[in-house]
């Protein structure tokens, strides 16, 4: 049997599933500590009328700020796939770097929601940027 080159291109979808799922279970976890907080009394709600005041305490914010990662740079991240989606251009190598910057993305969110180490942290944002830009940098050189 001989492997095929290539794939539906509908598949570049479910990589971007995964992130925007993701994406979706985070803004629930922003929700839910912010609840969280106001109901055990460590801050109150006025503290979250334009977005977060500075007596939010950090385990609370962190969410906040993780989303707010999730709906910037991946915002490039889903109009390269539908870009390659459009032109037809999905290939093998599309479809296993949008998982490596899917994979890297989650990691991302993990470390920040977690132990919320800098180094670790930059090092998996800065490495799932290098991704995209190469997702970018190949949907270019296959148009031009």
């Amino acid at each position: 049997m001989v492997a095929s080159n290539t794939v539906k291109p509908e598949a570049v979808f479910v990589p971007v599933s995964v992130l925007a799922l993701w994406t979706g279970v985070v803004l629930f976890l922003t929700g839910w500590s912010r609840i969280r907080a106001v109901r055990a009394g460590r801050v109150g709600r006025a503290a979250f009328r334009l977005g977060e005041a500075a007596d939010v305490p950090s385990n609370v914010t962190v969410f906040n700020r993780n989303l707010m990662n999730l709906l910037e740079m991946p915002v490039l991240f889903y109009v390269a796939c539908i870009s390659f989606y459009a032109t037809r251009l999905v290939s093998p190598r599309v479809i296993g770097l949008a998982w490596i910057y899917v994979v890297l993305r989650l990691a991302h969110s993990l470390v920040h929601l977690t132990h919320n180490r800098v180094v670790p942290r930059m090092i998996v944002f800065a490495l799932s940027n290098g991704v995209l830009l190469t997702l970018w940098i190949s949907f270019l050189s296959r148009v031009l």
